[in-house]
């Protein structure tokens, strides 16, 4: 039976990329685009789907945070398999996103080719990692420790991070579901590790730093 996938993506020049190039396999369809998390949570509600591809950070809706929508995910769909298509760079960030459960990660810039591995290794139960990807990840594993940049928590890291995506201390805290107060403290402890002293800084330091897709 074809599978079933749907693909979720902001940019409409990226999802028809992405479904002319599933459209070429006849194993693959039917075939359904989104192009917001909100729309993407209502397609799941009202149909089985055997495959999602989608991407970290789509604006607008109720979860814009690419981690919440990932554990909505893997909450409510435990066992339709995820392949997550990012701009992401940063190491740890990339830890983060792969506890959440999902299948496969690829990068954005990795060849439309590859996303064919990735959809076979992960319908037959595997994980596939791009090879690009898997190259960053084991040489953070071999890199020496202490370089002396300060560490950040999990939590000052998410709330950096959709700090500098766009979203305001007020609208972090609903989607965390934390105070205000919680999020700007957090907010104010990683600046301080991280002596930034300003809203650009902390800009300059996310997309520095692969934070940003």
């Amino acid at each position: 039976m074809p599978l079933r996938i749907i693909i979720a993506d902001d940019h409409p020049i990226v999802r028809s990329g992405i479904r002319a190039l599933l459209e070429s396999n006849s194993g693959f369809g039917p075939i359904v685009e989104v192009g917001s998390t909100d729309a993407l949570v209502e397609a799941l509600e009202q149909h089985p789907f055997d495959l999602i591809l989608t991407d970290f950070n789509m604006p607008g809706g109720q979860t814009t945070d690419g981690l919440n929508l990932l554990e909505l995910i893997r909450q409510r769909w435990p066992q339709t398999p995820v392949v997550l298509l990012t701009m992401v760079s940063n190491i740890g960030l990339l830890r983060t996103v792969l506890q959440t459960g999902i299948r496969g990660l690829l990068n954005k810039a990795d060849g439309l080719d590859e996303l064919q591995e990735a959809i076979q290794a992960v319908t037959q139960g595997q994980t596939y990692i791009s090879a690009d990807l898997r190259k960053m990840i084991d040489a953070a594993k071999t890199a020496p420790r202490g370089s002396g940049e300060p560490r950040l928590s999990r939590r000052e890291t998410e709330v950096l991070r959709m700090f500098a995506s766009g979203l305001t201390v007020s609208q972090i805290a609903q989607q965390l579901d934390r105070s205000a107060k919680t999020i700007s403290r957090q907010k104010m402890d990683a600046m301080s590790k991280l002596s930034l002293r300003n809203d650009r800084e902390i800009y300059s330091y996310a997309r520095e730093k692969g934070l940003l897709v």
